[in-house]
């Protein structure tokens, strides 16, 4: 296969905006020049003086129109390219006419027009592209030059969908990376993904750390703990610190967490990333790890709008659940066979009501569905604290 330019303007072309792209049938064998004449020729007078492609061509508002071709069986097929620099409007028309043409030399020919590619759209994507990945190196690296890099790139930054990772929410690219990011709770990990990064993942809080996440950060170049500006992120660091492979940490502002800070504060954290010898040396050394772990099963005392989930309780039959929509609206009565199904299904739901015992499992359906308050009446199997489910029970608030 080879490629014929066609004739037209010697000098430099005006920035090219869009690239018609046609296909060729001809029942015949043809040359390019003939191709190449059929179009100058049979367009000709079509248009006006204003749209005529050999003037348009000499004005460098149409480029060289480009020809591939290849023969068989008495049949020529190919492609046809010609770049255009005038407005949409312009360049569909000149698009069009080519289909008007039937004949090249003695031949039944057919030219159907594929595409016209915006060029400019093309080279922006790229640019997109590249411009994300130099960003999130230096994220990760820790060599931005400026604290505000994201801030300066966040129009074309692509917020990515959360996966899962042995049971562990993370972005999609944690396997892929040569870096990992660990952070405490699967919206620590929404909120950086709201920012372009998806190279973090959870470790759901201080319980027992996966030997799956052990495994994940022993095989990456560089891995990077973000912890909360808090008494609780530092007693994190110190557990994980003694199970697995960190080689940074990125502390959030005194008093915030990862959840809730804005794109610029993240970013900075990131880049401003400590060593971890460094980090651990600068840690008071009164800390007791099982009395934070304690402590952080304290009960403390439910809000209002949760005191209005508990009168709920006594309206149903035993072990029965309802849902509360966003909207404030209660769902019909779901049987405990039922649950898992009913959460999958009810979208917007912001917690579960259950007049009986909070175990493992309804944890585990609230954690799937995304329903991040479950309300009931005393600790069941299992029951244990987690960070992206809160439970409440009645028992400690009536």
């Amino acid at each position: 296969m080879a490629k014929k330019h066609g004739g037209g303007h010697s000098g430099k072309n005006k920035a090219m905006k869009y690239l018609i792209k046609a296909e060729l049938k001809v029942n015949g064998v043809v040359q390019r020049k003939d191709i190449i004449g059929a179009i100058m020729g049979q367009t000709e007078g079509l248009l006006g003086d204003e749209l005529e492609l050999r003037k348009l061509q000499r004005t460098a508002r149409i480029g060289h129109v480009d020809v591939e071709v290849k023969s068989s069986n008495g049949k020529v097929s190919g492609t046809i390219e010609i770049p255009s620099s005038m407005d949409n409007v312009e360049t569909a028309i000149i698009a069009s006419s080519l289909e008007t043409i039937d004949r090249i030399g003695p031949c039944e020919a057919k030219i159907t027009v594929s595409e016209i590619q915006d060029v400019r759209t093309t080279k922006v994507n790229a640019v997109i592209d590249r411009a994300k990945d130099l960003l999130l190196n230096m994220v990760n690296t820790g060599d931005a030059a400026t604290k505000t890099v994201i801030e300066e790139v966040r129009s074309v930054l692509t917020v990515g969908t959360a996966k899962n990772f042995h049971g562990l929410t993370c972005g999609p690219n944690v396997e892929s990376s040569d870096s990992l990011i660990i952070v405490e709770g699967r919206n620590d990990v929404r909120n950086l993904l709201n920012f372009g990064v998806k190279n973090a993942i959870s470790c759901d809080g201080a319980g027992k750390i996966k030997p799956e996440l052990i495994q994940l950060a022993s095989e990456k170049d560089v891995v990077t703990l973000a912890i909360d500006g808090d008494r609780g992120g530092e007693m994190l660091f110190r557990q994980l610190n003694e199970i697995l492979k960190i080689d940074f940490v990125a502390q959030a502002p005194v008093g915030q967490e990862w959840e809730l800070l804005p794109q610029k504060t993240a970013t900075k954290c990131l880049s401003q990333k400590i060593a971890v010898g460094k980090f651990a040396a600068s840690l008071p050394e009164d800390e007791d790890l099982e009395a934070w772990l304690e402590e952080g099963f304290e009960e403390e005392e439910a809000p209002a709008e949760v005191h209005e989930y508990f009168d709920h309780i006594e309206t149903l039959k035993n072990n029965n659940a309802v849902f509360v929509n966003v909207d404030g609206t209660i769902s019909d009565a779901v049987v405990p066979s039922k649950l898992a199904s009913a959460a999958d299904d009810a979208d917007g739901a912001v917690a579960i009501i259950i007049n009986g015992a909070i175990n493992d499992r309804i944890l585990d359906i609230a954690s799937s569905a995304a329903i991040e308050i479950v309300v009931g009446t005393k600790e069941g199997k299992g029951f244990e604290a987690r960070d992206d489910v809160k439970a409440w029970l009645k028992e400690n608030h009536s």
